[in-house]
């Protein structure tokens, strides 16, 4: 009898803590599907340039971070504007950009001057959002809407023929677009002529 009762004891306490595990892993699902949410809700406010001047390697990994407690102002790209925007969202006192991070600045897009490129696709391997068309030997050139102005194409190119030149855009500077969104820029006179059809125009 006294074999019964243990083993029934035992019986009870083991579908007891099976099911107490069975609600933990429940609840640890909600909460990180929850934390996932949050971290989309705060990458949604970055400028999704993907430049790294944050110390991090894109956008998402500094929202994941600001989801942990990371200071709010280290996104020149973003500035003023977007550290408003995350002190609103995660209820922060609102900061002055971090200068070791680099300075705000009018939003610009990579111009790249098709008559110089040798075509080592090397702007191309650096681009974070595949905004740079081209191939080995052939001329790159950019795609405009898709270009976040990050600056990480120029400094690869060894016959420096990447221009960073600013996007007239209706958008304040601090109003980034993000990639897909179209952009109107005026392109230099000196554009080098493709064909006819795009005499004057870039590719």
């Amino acid at each position: 009898m006294a074999q019964l009762l243990s083993l029934f004891i035992v019986v009870a306490v083991l579908s007891l803590l099976s099911l107490g595990i069975l609600r933990l892993a429940k609840l640890l699902k909600v909460d990180g599907k929850a934390q996932e949410q949050w971290i989309e809700r705060i990458n949604g406010v970055l400028p999704q340039t993907q430049c790294g001047q944050c110390g991090y390697s894109g956008c998402r990994p500094y929202a994941q971070a600001l989801s942990q407690g990371e200071a709010i102002n280290k996104c020149p790209p973003g500035g003023a504007a977007t550290i408003n925007r995350l002190s609103n969202l995660l209820a922060r006192e609102s900061v002055p950009l971090d200068p070791i991070h680099g300075v705000e600045s009018e939003r610009k897009i990579a111009y790249i001057r098709e008559a110089d490129c040798i075509g080592c696709t090397k702007c191309i391997q650096a681009c974070p959002v595949d905004a740079i068309l081209g191939a080995s030997k052939r001329m790159h050139t950019v795609i405009v809407s898709e270009c976040t102005g990050c600056d990480l194409c120029v400094e690869p190119c060894p016959v420096d023929c990447i221009d960073m030149i600013p996007a007239q855009s209706p958008a304040s500077i601090s109003q980034w677009r993000k990639p897909g969104s179209p952009t109107t820029i005026i392109w230099p006179q000196t554009a080098p002529s493709i064909g006819d059809a795009t005499k004057g125009q870039p590719r």
